[in-house]
């Protein structure tokens, strides 16, 4: 037999699972590229590839390659070649013509009819007979790619795609092609396993596919045995004798490999894919060999009697489920039932979105990247044991509260007492910070929540005179005094109708990656305990809220929408607060020293408030018997917080609220407006923010010196500008701003409640030129 040279075409990223698979069927002088592998080998090597990859989505028989320069270059090298050895005059063809990067043919439609024009006038002048087209079976497909300058021929030895093994039904949408399903159990070690007579569970079999082409390989089932139709059956050089000899051995070895299957099983809570999958479990012939149950993933559990073996499923993806929430709840529930029922089996699932996986809490394998279609996955491998299990990182209050309640639980099943009861306040907590009531009963409390209780009732005992002194109504008690009770507790006294109300406020600094997620959620519930007994507060009345480091994402996103707002007073300001639906309440309680100042410097004068937030400086302006308050933030929500705060006392003046970004504003401001409109200036910008509706990026480090001296240029002869930032590692640029006076406050302004963190924030009274 003559040796050809062949190309099999694979889907992205299988390029190496495909050539493993060609060596075992006897090619040779493999080379992988990208989308496919090129190799030699004689007509039954050929067919073999056709029979039994499981990989491959197509063989192309090359017959030359050559130079297309034009139109005509296409047409006369393709009459060159003699296609009466490969075609009768009155047979069929068709055409299949891809150009990439190329200047004389970039129309695939006019390329194919370019070839089609020159096979049918070649015959027709040999044979005064035209061959016709066929688009469906033709008796020959020829390929052309054209790459640039070079173009390559080739026969289509498979006919139409591989992957399409016969079995499925057309009808059937499929989320993963039979050969991905190949590749995704080959990559798992499904060979391996199943020679094992291990036992393979799909929990979220969806139609079969996994399930059909898990059977196929253990049961040493050709892939194509099913087609009736190849792209050579019509081809003048097809040997059908050679075809037949490989047909008649695949038939055996599947005869055989069926008597020999191991365990198969798949499960799904849908019973219109339970049906879809019968029905292609039947077209493969496997009718009784795979086990299926309508089970939802909680509910996924082998038999008893099977043997350990491999659980792969592809679950829904967020661009398949739709809804986030839904799709992390989903893993999180499939990695509960991995950790519950599949101890030392081995565990694999292909994910779209990196941070699912997470969701499972188990620790993989290195992923292997595939593209099921243009979208780009990972799959990843899991063997099921304890070592590997780890508590993921909540990504939103609601779900680190729920990881709260479940280490309490299962401490409390660990050690045998009723340590903690704990319950949720409230409802439609979906998406923001959430109360907390935990019950004491006096059993088993920690050595460590017990060391908390005492130093949180040593600072409420140091602060109290202090408090009283100052009519402080909302202050710190407590910020990561202990570092293994990493939080940040604020007290906030709230005025209703018939008194007074207590309120806590708790945030959890995001715990060093060497801390035991299941530890850190332990001693978060000992501590959540011990707040409402210390603090005399209700238990519900206790907010807790999760802290990270900003990573280049804005300062004030929005939790909730539960709209819960209390009103509380601060040196003769009344102001609204919000426990639920922001990370921080609205008011910065380790500026209320700079309020204050401001409150006595602003009678009579034209205040200035930037980055205003909720105008919480604006309203102690307003209060302070300011002549005109101007307010300027980029956010509508806090703008209307601001108003709402200023409609609640009284005041005289004029009161100026803008949304605008602050860059441009101050900007316009100092390139249109008279300079010295302002007598007071309070510049509170935020450390980063990226925000869409920013023009431009901000960071306080690299664009300070500049924002000083714009907000500088309307600040009148005598007047102040204070400049704050809580950026720890600031540091001001005094040489850009050497032309003006400037004094460092930072100390004068750090509250009692805070002296515990000297660097809360930094601050600033900046004058124009020299005045004092």
């Amino acid at each position: 037999m003559p040796i050809y040279h062949l190309f099999a075409t694979t889907p992205k990223a299988m390029e190496d699972i495909l050539a493993d698979e060609l060596r075992t069927l006897g090619a040779a002088n493999i080379k992988t590229t990208i989308a496919g592998v090129y190799f030699e080998g004689d007509l039954l090597t050929a067919y073999r590839v056709c029979l039994w990859s499981r990989i491959a989505n197509r063989v192309l028989l090359q017959l030359s390659t050559f130079k297309v320069n034009s139109q005509d270059d296409l047409y006369q090298e393709i009459k060159k070649i003699n296609w009466f050895e490969h075609l009768q005059p009155e047979g069929s063809f068709a055409v299949t013509f891809n150009a990439k990067n190329s200047l004389a043919i970039n129309n695939t439609h006019f390329g194919a009819l370019k070839v089609k024009d020159a096979v049918v006038d070649q015959m027709r002048a040999k044979f005064q007979k035209r061959p016709n087209i066929n688009t469906e079976q033709p008796d020959i497909r020829i390929n052309v790619l054209l790459n640039a300058e070079t173009a390559a021929l080739s026969l289509d030895l498979s006919g139409e795609s591989l992957h399409r093994r016969g079995y499925r039904d057309t009808t059937i949408k499929a989320p993963i092609k039979e050969n991905l399903a190949a590749a995704l159990l080959i990559r798992s070690g499904w060979p391996g396993i199943a020679k094992q007579t291990g036992s393979l569970i799909d929990p979220m079999c969806g139609s079969g596919t996994l399930l059909v082409e898990a059977a196929m390989i253990a049961a040493d089932y050709a892939p194509g045995l099913l087609r009736s139709y190849y792209g050579f059956m019509g081809w003048k050089k097809h040997d059908a004798n050679c075809w037949q000899t490989l047909l008649d051995e695949a038939v055996q070895r599947k005869t055989a490999g069926i008597k020999q299957l191991p365990t198969i099983a798949g499960f799904d809570k849908d019973r219109r894919n339970i049906n879809a999958a019968l029905a292609h479990i039947a077209n493969a012939g496997l009718q009784g060999k795979i086990h299926l149950e309508c089970r939802d993933i909680t509910d996924a559990a082998p038999a008893k009697s099977w043997k350990l073996g491999l659980v792969i499923c592809n679950p829904p993806y967020g661009e398949r489920l739709g809804d986030e929430q839904e799709t992390v709840g989903l893993y999180k529930k499939f990695g509960d039932s991995l950790k519950a029922h599949f101890n030392h089996w081995q565990a694999a699932m292909i994910i779209s979105n990196p941070e699912l996986g997470f969701r499972l809490g188990i620790r993989s394998q290195k992923p292997v990247t595939f593209y099921n279609g243009a979208l780009e996955c990972k799959l990843l491998r899991m063997t099921i044991e304890d070592a590997a299990f780890f508590i993921p990182k909540p990504k939103s209050t609601v779900e680190h509260s729920a990881q709260i309640s479940e280490t309490t639980t299962t401490h409390q099943d660990a050690i045998g007492t009723d340590m903690f009861a704990y319950k949720e306040a409230g409802k439609g907590r979906e998406h923001g910070a959430v109360s907390f009531a935990y019950r004491d009963v006096g059993k088993g409390r920690e050595l460590g929540a017990v060391s908390f209780a005492n130093r949180l009732q040593k600072n409420l005992k140091k602060l109290s005179a202090w408090k009283n002194k100052n009519n402080i109504n909302c202050y710190r008690v407590y910020d990561a005094d202990l570092p293994e009770y990493a939080v940040a507790i604020d007290f906030y006294q709230v005025k209703k109708n018939w008194g007074k109300e207590c309120w806590v406020n708790v945030q959890e600094y995001e715990p060093p990656k060497n801390i035991d997620p299941f530890k850190a959620n332990q001693r978060l519930a000992g501590l959540l305990a011990e707040i409402p007994k210390v603090l005399g507060v209700a238990s519900e009345h206790v907010s807790l809220k999760i802290r990270r480091k900003q990573k280049n994402i804005g300062q004030y996103q929005k939790l909730a929408d539960q709209g819960h707002f209390h009103v509380i007073e601060e040196n003769g300001c009344l102001l609204q607060v919000n426990f639920t639906d922001y990370l921080d309440t609205g008011l910065f309680l380790d500026h209320r020293p700079i309020r204050l100042m401001i409150q006595q410097q602003a009678k009579g004068e034209r205040f200035l408030n930037l980055f205003a937030y909720t105008g919480s400086a604006t309203v102690h302006a307003a209060v302070g018997g300011a002549k005109t308050t101007t307010t300027v933030d980029m956010s509508k929500t806090y703008l209307d917080w601001a108003r709402t705060n200023l409609a609640l006392n009284e005041s005289r003046g004029e009161h100026e609220f803008i949304q605008a970004d602050c860059l441009d504003w101050l900007d316009e401001e100092a390139r249109q407006s008279y300079p010295g409109q302002y007598d007071l200036i309070f510049l509170d910008p935020p450390t980063y923010s990226n925000s869409k509706r920013m023009s431009e990026i901000f960071d306080i480090q690299k664009d300070h010196a500049l924002l000083i001296k714009q907000a500088v240029t309307l600040l009148a002869s005598q007047g102040v500008l204070y400049f704050s930032t809580n950026y720890r590692r600031f540091t001001l640029d005094k040489e850009a701003l050497s032309t003006l006076n400037i004094e460092d406050i930072t100390a004068k302004t750090i509250p009692e409640d805070f002296i515990r963190n000297p660097k809360i924030h930094y601050c600033w009274r900046i004058r124009r030129d020299t005045q004092s």
